[in-house]
């Protein structure tokens, strides 16, 4: 029997979706980046946010010619605000990995202005993205 745990309803943290599916995370097309080592620096910058961070991976999020590409959700506070999820490509080093926990654990979109630099590496989210919102 399977057991589910059921997260009452409340606030949402600031979410990152870090894709990991066909390109994103491959050493194949983006050797010397430590695809593994991004996403463990993630998980273990939302294990010790104290529930203000989330991460999640995706099989795919569409657009490959960016990869890596991570999407910040805002949290339930950033959506009131009005703000979406910003997609970021090109997230393949220290820096880039640097920026986008900075700007979450500042709050993230609706909350807090991202890097400068992080905002040359947005991109528009794919057509049928909407989920992501």
């Amino acid at each position: 029997m399977t057991t589910f745990a059921i997260r009452p309803f409340g606030a949402r943290p600031c979410t990152l979706v870090v894709c990991r599916g066909c390109c994103c995370g491959d050493a194949r097309k983006n050797p010397g980046t430590d695809h593994a080592g991004q996403l463990a620096r993630l998980r273990d910058a939302a294990a010790a946010s104290g529930g203000r961070l989330a991460v999640r991976t995706s099989d795919c999020l569409g657009p490959c010619g960016q990869a890596n590409v991570i999407v910040v959700q805002p949290s339930t506070e950033g959506r009131r605000r009005g703000a979406r999820a910003a997609w970021i490509g090109w997230a393949l080093d220290d820096d880039a990995t640097d920026d986008v926990l900075a700007w979450a654990a500042a709050g993230g979109p609706g909350i807090a202005e991202p890097p400068a630099t992080l905002t040359l590496q947005m991109i528009p989210p794919p057509s049928g993205a909407a989920r992501m919102r």
